[in-house]
This record gives C-alpha cells, sequence and structure tokens, in this order.
C-alpha cells in the first residue's frame, strides 16, 4: 500500500506547531514553505478551526504587516493580543507586531522542511 500524500492543511499545521514561543509567522510564510506561495488565504481557513487535538499556536499567526488579523476566531477579540503579550511580543503604534524584532520564517529554519508543489493539495 502507498503511502498518502499531506494534504495542505496537515502541512500548514506542522509548520504552525514549530512556531517558536515568543515569534510570529506570517500566513504567507507559511504557504510559502508549505508548496503553495499564493495560498495565504488557505492558511487562514486552516488555522481557523484546527483539530483541538493538536494544540496548536494558532495565535502566533499574523498578516504580513504584523496585523491580528485571525483575533476574532479566538472567541475573544483581545485573547490573541494578550497571548502574544504574554510571550513577549511588542507591537507597534498601529496595534501590529513588531516583525523586526519577532519575525520567525519557517524556510529559513532548520527543521521545516520545504514542501514541492505537486498539483495536490
Amino acid at each position: 500500500m502507498k503511502k498518502s500524500k499531506e494534504n495542505f492543511f496537515e502541512k500548514v499545521y506542522k509548520v504552525v506547531a514549530l512556531i517558536p514561543y515568543g515569534k510570529v509567522t506570517t500566513y504567507g510564510h507559511i504557504a510559502e514553505v508549505c508548496g503553495i506561495k499564493s495560498a495565504a488565504r488557505t492558511v487562514g481557513w486552516a488555522i481557523n478551526n484546527p483539530p483541538s487535538e493538536l494544540n496548536l499556536p494558532c495565535h502566533r499567526v499574523v498578516n504580513r504587516f504584523g496585523a491580528l488579523t485571525g483575533r476574532m476566531h479566538f472567541g475573544d477579540p483581545f485573547l490573541m493580543e494578550s497571548l502574544l503579550r504574554e510571550e513577549g511580543i511588542e507591537f507597534d503604534e498601529n496595534n501590529c507586531v513588531i516583525l523586526k524584532k519577532h519575525l520567525w520564517i519557517p524556510a529559513e529554519n532548520k527543521g521545516v522542511r520545504k514542501h514541492k508543489n505537486t498539483g495536490k493539495n
């Protein structure tokens, strides 16, 4: 029996699980390392309601400007920011994460394998 290929959501979950404490990454960086650079929105769909048993740090995923665009999916619009601040993550005057200081880029880190786009999710 052939081993089944991971679907795109499974790839996303593996990357999100690796985001270090005190760091954030973007939907786009996750999409790129998962093999479909243009799939940032799909990354958002994946982490909107991941399997609870994975216990993923989805609060560490922000948009390309550091804005907390996913905050409404946490049940409390202030929870995402609160969790990030508890990790020491700092925000600028526009309430965006200071990416220069806190950005983690999956493709540049050991242990994160870049997936090739096979045309299949």
